[in-house]
């Protein structure tokens, strides 16, 4: 008697770990196990605005470089520029093209994934895209 249970026992464990991997085979496999870490495609003719966990935002065409890192080329940047003549301070916000600062960077970032908040595509019509457009003229 304690042989058949042992054998039907194992028998019946055997099918119930085999179905259960097999369950979540099927679900990885139809995209059910979570995020895939993919990259979403980007479209090319869109100007894109990358919001780092730094509270830095650079706005330029974004590419997937590798699995860690996003490319970003045709960089601008966002700085405050404070009006000193007058007798209040007033902040305002330029669009800086990436290249000439003092150290001399190339128009292209590489930016860490796991630094990334989020990235969006922007309109033809926003501010930022059409001064950029403006400056390519």
């Amino acid at each position: 008697m304690l042989d058949y249970l042992l054998e039907n026992g194992i028998k019946s464990v055997l099918f119930w770990v085999i179905g259960l991997v097999a369950l979540w085979i099927g679900f990885a496999a139809l995209g059910f196990g979570g995020h895939s870490g993919a990259f979403p495609s980007v479209s090319e003719a869109k100007w894109q605005a990358v919001f780092l966990t730094n509270n830095q935002v650079y706005f330029g065409k974004v590419k997937d470089y590798d699995a860690n890192y996003l490319a970003l080329s045709n960089v601008y940047y966002l700085r405050t520029a404070t009006d000193l003549d007058q007798n209040q301070a007033s902040a305002s916000l330029n669009l800086i093209k990436l290249g000439g600062e003092v150290h001399g960077p190339e128009d292209t970032i590489y930016i860490p994934k796991s630094s990334v908040l989020f990235w969006e595509n922007m309109k033809d019509s926003s501010r930022v895209v059409q001064t950029i457009m403006s400056t390519k003229q």
